[in-house]
C-alpha cells in the first residue's frame, strides 16, 4: 500500500512540473493576413570615414599624401638626396609638388620612399598600376626615374620586389604610367622613386593602385570590400557619414564639391577624426577625396542601392562648438543651401545643366536618380530646426519629390529627442535619423520600441545604431545576438521604419578611432563580423510585407513571461515565400510551436530552409585570423500540414523560410 502511495505521489509531481518544463511557446503567424509594405530601403549601409574607411581603406589607393598638400609636405614620405617642395603646380586646389634633381656624384641618390597607409599591402603576380603626373626640367628630355616595391624588413641581400622603370620626356606635364608586378606577397612595403638619371624631374599626384580593382575602375575600390558591400544587397548607402558632414569646424566639413571633377584636382580636407580621441590619435589622417560624391553615387548603383548623401546645415559639431559664432547664421546660409540644391542637379540634372553637365563629363551620362537628401548630421536645439526649415522649403519647391531627412539628434530618447521629434513633425521632413549606441540592457528592453510610434508622422530612419557590450565593446557575438532581436521590432513595424543602418562599417585594424565596427580589414585581409551576417540576413530576407506574428496575441518582443524570444514574420510576393525569425535571447532552449494560421486547404509549404547563427561562446568573435568561426548555416527542414514545432537553442538567431505551392 505503501509502494501505491508513493507512485501515486511521483504521478501527481510529474503532471504538474512537467507542464512548467515543457511550456511551449506557440507563436501563430497569420498567413492570410499581410500587412505594411517593407520599403526597399529597409536595411542598408552607413558609410563614414572613420577608421580609416576611405584612404587606407575602401579607396584602393596605396601612396599616401600622394600630392604633397598634408600640412607637413612629407607626411608620409621619406626624401633622401636633393628633393625640395614647390607650389606652382598644373592643379589649381593642389599646386604642390616635388622637385627631384642629381645628387652631385653618381654614387649618391634622390628620391623618396612612401610608406602608405600603415604600409603598402601587395599580392604575388597582382598587378599594380603606378601613375605619376611629372616634367623634366630645363627642358631637358628623356630624364628617368626607377619606381620600386621594397621590403625593407628584409636580410635579403635584393630588398626591391618589384620594379620599372619610367621615362619622363617632357617639359610639359603629363601623365606617366607604369604596372608593377611583386613576386611576393607582403602587407608592409614601401614605395620607392629613384632619380636615375642626371637631368631632373618634377612629380605631382604620386599614386599606386591595384589594377584589380571593384569594377575594373581605375580611380577605384578595394576589390575585397567593396564586394562584401555587394554582398549585403543593401537597399540604401548613406554617405559621406555622420560626423565628418559637420567637421570640427566649418572649414573642414565635408564639401561635396570639392570631392568632384578631376581626381588630380581635388583639395585635401582635415579629417575630425584625426584629433577628436587623443588616445587613438592620428596626426596623418586626411580626406583626399579621391573617394568622392560620384565614386559614391557610381557605388550605389554598382551595389543596387539607394543613395542618401547627407550635406551640411551650417552647424559645425556641437559637441566640440559651444560658440554660436562657430555657426552659419541663419540669414547666411544661402550659399549651403545652394550647395543642397547643386547636388540634385549633379545627381540628377540633364546633360545640359551646370552640375548634370559635370556628371557626364565624369562618365556618367544617365542621371543617378537620387530620391533622398539628409540635412545635417546628429544636430540639436532650436538653432538646428531653424536652419533645417530653409532646406526644406528650397528643396521642396525646386524638387518636390526629393525625400528629405532630419534628425532627432544624437541620442535615443530624452529631452532633445523629445524637443526635436515634433519640431521634426512641424517642419514636415520625410524621414527622422534615429542614432543609438546603447548597452545590452538597452536592446533587451526595446523590442516594442516603435509599435506605438505615429503612424501618420514621418517616417524613421534609423541611421546610427549598434550594441555596445557592457565592458566589451567589440564585436561579440552577444552584442550581434541583441541586435538581430532588437531588428525583429523594426522589422514589425515597417510601415514607421522605412530604413535602418548599422553603424560604423568599416575600421581598419591598426588605425581604427571607434569600435564596434561591421567590417574590419588590414592591408591584405578583411572579415565580417557577426553583426555584418546579422545584417545580411535580414537584408538578404526582408520580403515584401508585414506578416502579423504573436504569442498569446501580444508581439513577441522579450517581453516578461516570453522567455527572452523575439520575433517577426514576412511575406516575400515575388519569391512567394513566408520568412520567419525567431531569436532566442535566454540562456535556456525554448520550444516553440510555429503555427501558419490561415493556410487554404489547396496551399502548402515547401522548400524549407532554416538558417542559424550561434555561437557556445557570447564574448567569441569573428577575427582577421579566424574570419568564419560564426557563420550563417544552412539545412533544409520540412513541415508537415501548418505546425512546425521547434527547439530554439540558446543564445541563437534561428530563420524559417518556405515557399507557399499553390
Amino acid at each position: 500500500m505503501r509502494d501505491y502511495k508513493r507512485l501515486f505521489v511521483i504521478l501527481l509531481s510529474v503532471l504538474f512540473i512537467c507542464p512548467l518544463f515543457a511550456q511551449i511557446n506557440e507563436m501563430v503567424i497569420k498567413t492570410n493576413k499581410p500587412g505594411a509594405e517593407i520599403q526597399s530601403t529597409m536595411y542598408g549601409l552607413f558609410f563614414e570615414d572613420i577608421n580609416y574607411a576611405a584612404d587606407g581603406g575602401l579607396y584602393a589607393e596605396l601612396v599616401k599624401n600622394r600630392s604633397f598638400e598634408f600640412p607637413d609636405r612629407f607626411m608620409g614620405w621619406k626624401p633622401f638626396g636633393k628633393v625640395s617642395v614647390r607650389n606652382d603646380g598644373p592643379f589649381e586646389k593642389n599646386p604642390h609638388y616635388v622637385r627631384l634633381e642629381y645628387a652631385g656624384h653618381p654614387h649618391k641618390h634622390t628620391g623618396l620612399d612612401n610608406e602608405g597607409y600603415f604600409g603598402i599591402g601587395v599580392k604575388q603576380d597582382e598587378e599594380y598600376r603606378f601613375s605619376v603626373w611629372a616634367r623634366t626640367m630645363d627642358n631637358a628630355k628623356n630624364a628617368k626615374i626607377r619606381v620600386e616595391l621594397v621590403d625593407v624588413s628584409s636580410n635579403d641581400e635584393q630588398q626591391a620586389f618589384a620594379s620599372q622603370e619610367l621615362i619622363i620626356d617632357s617639359s610639359e606635364w603629363k601623365k606617366y604610367s607604369v604596372i608593377l608586378k611583386p613576386n611576393k606577397t607582403f602587407a608592409k612595403s614601401v614605395l620607392r622613386i629613384f632619380l636615375t638619371s642626371r637631368d631632373g624631374v618634377d612629380l605631382e599626384h604620386v599614386s599606386l593602385f591595384p589594377v584589380d580593382t571593384w569594377k575594373g575602375h581605375e580611380n577605384g575600390l578595394r576589390k575585397d570590400l567593396a564586394q562584401a558591400l555587394y554582398d549585403m544587397h543593401p537597399g540604401v548607402f548613406r554617405f559621406p557619414g555622420g560626423c565628418i558632414v559637420e567637421g570640427t569646424d566649418l572649414a573642414t566639413r565635408y564639401n561635396w564639391k570639392n570631392s568632384v571633377g578631376p581626381v588630380e584636382n581635388r583639395p585635401l580636407n582635415e579629417n575630425r577624426w584625426q584629433y577628436t580621441f587623443t588616445h587613438r590619435f592620428y596626426p596623418d589622417y586626411y580626406q583626399s577625396y579621391g573617394l568622392g560624391f560620384y565614386e559614391y553615387f557610381l557605388l550605389c548603383e554598382e551595389i543596387g542601392a539607394e543613395p542618401l548623401p547627407v550635406v551640411s546645415c551650417g552647424l559645425a559639431c556641437q559637441f566640440q562648438n559651444d560658440d554660436p559664432k562657430a555657426h552659419v547664421p541663419v540669414s547666411e546660409l544661402g550659399s549651403y543651401i545652394q550647395d543642397a540644391l547643386d547636388l540634385i542637379e549633379f545627381a540628377n540634372g540633364d546633360v545640359t545643366t551646370t552640375w548634370g553637365k559635370l556628371r557626364a563629363e565624369m562618365g556618367h551620362l544617365a542621371p543617378f536618380n537620387l530620391k533622398f537628401i539628409g540635412i545635417g548630421n546628429e544636430q540639436w536645439g532650436p538653432e538646428y530646426p531653424e536652419r533645417l526649415e530653409p532646406f526644406v522649403k528650397a528643396i521642396r519647391k525646386a524638387y518636390p519629390d526629393i525625400k528629405i531627412i532630419g534628425s532627432s539628434g544624437p541620442s535615443s530618447e530624452g529631452e532633445q529627442f523629445e524637443y526635436l521629434w515634433p519640431e521634426m513633425k512641424r517642419i514636415n521632413v520625410d524621414l527622422v535619423d534615429e542614432h543609438f549606441y546603447r548597452p545590452e540592457s538597452w536592446f533587451l528592453k526595446q523590442g516594442s520600441r516603435y509599435d506605438n510610434y505615429d503612424r501618420k508622422g514621418p517616417k524613421v530612419f534609423a541611421g546610427e545604431y549598434a550594441c555596445h557590450g557592457e565592458g566589451k565593446k567589440w564585436n561579440h557575438f552577444y552584442a550581434s545576438l541583441l541586435e538581430a532581436a532588437f531588428m525583429t521590432g523594426m522589422e514589425r513595424n515597417a510601415d514607421v521604419v522605412h530604413m535602418a543602418t548599422y553603424a560604423p562599417l568599416f575600421a581598419h585594424a591598426e588605425g581604427w578611432q571607434w569600435r564596434p565596427d561591421m567590417i574590419w580589414f588590414d592591408n591584405l585581409r578583411s572579415v565580417k563580423t557577426v553583426s555584418y551576417y546579422v545584417q545580411q540576413l535580414y537584408s538578404l530576407n526582408k520580403g515584401t510585407h508585414v506578416l502579423p506574428l504573436t504569442m498569446n496575441n501580444r508581439p513577441v518582443a522579450g517581453a516578461d513571461g516570453q522567455n527572452g524570444l523575439f520575433a517577426s514574420a514576412v511575406w516575400d510576393k515575388d519569391q512567394q515565400q513566408i520568412i520567419v525569425k525567431i531569436v532566442n535571447t535566454s540562456d535556456k532552449a525554448q520550444p516553440v510551436k510555429l503555427n501558419f494560421n490561415g493556410l487554404k486547404k489547396s496551399e502548402k509549404l515547401t522548400d524549407g530552409k532554416i538558417i542559424t547563427l550561434k555561437s557556445d561562446k557570447l564574448d567569441a568573435e569573428n577575427t582577421l585570423e579566424n574570419p568564419f568561426l560564426i557563420v550563417p548555416k544552412e539545412k533544409e527542414v520540412a513541415i508537415d500540414g501548418n505546425v512546425l514545432e521547434l527547439h530554439i537553442e540558446p543564445y541563437s538567431f534561428y530563420l524559417y523560410k518556405f515557399t507557399l505551392s499553390r
